[in-house]
């Protein structure tokens, strides 16, 4: 049989497949870090086709739970074996559980679920709820990263993305993240009801943490303005600043939540948008105005299910909270001491962790060591002088201690390049 139909492969093939079928872009990506080809994965570490183990510290916030946390296995087995895809014409108990239960941890009021594929379709259905109630006029933040569907990269406000594509939604606003007198006048300056989206911290922009206090302001600012306030927590929440969400961290309750990446538990795409009762009442008045094939489907819906029972089981938030303190003071100290005036900042909050470099060539330099010591970071979209560590809660002290002593490797191994640098 051919390696097509086999499916097994080398990484060659591979290589060729991605160049000739997929991305050349990707391919050649892939060639610059080592050209690895991932084929496996469990908890905290991913195989590659020639066996070698990484320990995965990437994933964008996906694997909050780790690859193929039993209890996620098991529930999505169980409904794969059972009923996978629904007709979409009757109701569905998986779905229903599913939505019972993501409601029943997100913050109070926040009771009504609409299921989609990705993140940036959440943030879609954020937006047509918007328009639907009148709020036409979307305001975000210089720095956010909210998808790139082009209603979602609208609001994604970095010119690189956007570019391209335009013309794109009118009538939206940019403004700079942690700064309430400009939402104020953006606000105050609106022509009509507006919709303001914002993270709770900033991670494709470089994990940039808000001053205290920032989305309360937020919200009391859309209160006074009758503006629809959106929180995306597609990277933020399900535990991965070690709260259930990064509003709660503030006791912010918005309008619409935007959650995904770990909801599916490291095992299927699932997102969501999360309302109140309130602004998901214009969806209400008819059921086939905003719907999609695949949203709500049962073998995903088990995966919600299992990811928040695994989350929860397993204290994954509370674990998030000890392991992310513990993580940014020891990489802060071990970046520090080997790169000195190279690095710009460490910052964080729980399992999503910065690290900031004065030059995005040695960003560049550092992923590339990391990815050579078997450690898989993740870079960030709006800001290169910035890798993340966003590491699965699961991690045992074994794999802390591995994690820090091949981040010291790859720091080390800079500084033996830069000996100049003020250590």
């Amino acid at each position: 049989m051919t390696e097509e139909a086999t499916g097994v492969t080398d990484t060659t093939w591979v290589a060729r497949a991605y160049r000739d079928n997929l991305s050349s872009g990707r391919a050649r990506i892939a060639e610059l870090i080592g050209g690895q080809v991932e084929v496996e994965s469990r908890g905290a570490w991913v195989t590659m086709i020639d066996g070698e183990k990484y320990l995965n510290a990437g994933g964008y916030g996906v694997f909050i739970t780790g690859a193929r946390h039993p209890v996620v296995v098991g529930e999505v087995q169980r409904q794969l074996h059972r009923h996978p895809v629904g007709t979409r014409m009757f109701l569905e108990p998986t779905a229903a559980r599913a939505a019972r239960m993501l409601a029943g941890v997100a913050p109070e009021g926040l009771e009504r679920v609409h299921f989609c594929g990705s993140g940036a379709e959440a943030t879609e259905t954020a937006i047509k709820i918007a328009r639907l109630s009148g709020h036409r006029h979307l305001i975000s933040m210089h720095g956010g990263y909210h998808g790139k569907t082009l209603g979602a990269l609208s609001v994604t406000a970095k010119s690189l993305f956007q570019d391209p594509f335009r013309p794109l939604l009118p009538d939206v606003t940019h403004i700079p993240y942690n700064d309430v007198p400009a939402l104020h006048a953006a606000l105050e300056r609106s022509a009509g009801p507006a919709c303001v989206i914002v993270e709770p911290i900033q991670g494709e922009a470089g994990v940039v943490l808000p001053a205290p206090g920032y989305l309360h302001s937020v919200r009391t600012l859309c209160s006074e303005f009758g503006a629809l306030l959106v929180i995306d927590e597609i990277q933020t929440g399900l535990g991965r600043l070690g709260a259930w969400w990064g509003s709660d961290l503030e006791g912010v309750r918005p309008d619409i939540l935007l959650s995904g990446k770990a909801l599916g538990g490291g095992v299927l795409p699932v997102a969501a948008a999360i309302a109140t009762e309130k602004a998901y009442a214009v969806l209400d008045r008819d059921p086939f105005l905003h719907t999609s094939t695949f949203s709500a489907a049962p073998v995903a819906m088990a995966a919600v299910c299992g990811a928040i029972t695994a989350i929860e089981q397993d204290g994954l938030v509370e674990r998030s909270a000890r392991l992310g303190a513990e993580l940014l003071t020891a990489i802060t100290d071990i970046a520090i001491g080997a790169l000195g005036v190279q690095i710009r900042q460490v910052r964080g909050r729980g399992l999503l962790i910065g690290i900031e470099l004065v030059d995005p060539a040695l960003a560049g330099e550092l992923l590339i060591e990391l990815v050579r010591q078997r450690i898989i970071p993740s870079h960030s979209l709006n800001c290169e002088r910035v890798l993340r560590l966003t590491p699965p809660a699961t991690l045992d002290r074994n794999e802390v201690c591995f994690l820090l002593e091949r981040f010291a490797r790859a720091v080390t191994a800079l500084a033996d390049r830069y000996p100049h640098s003020e250590r």
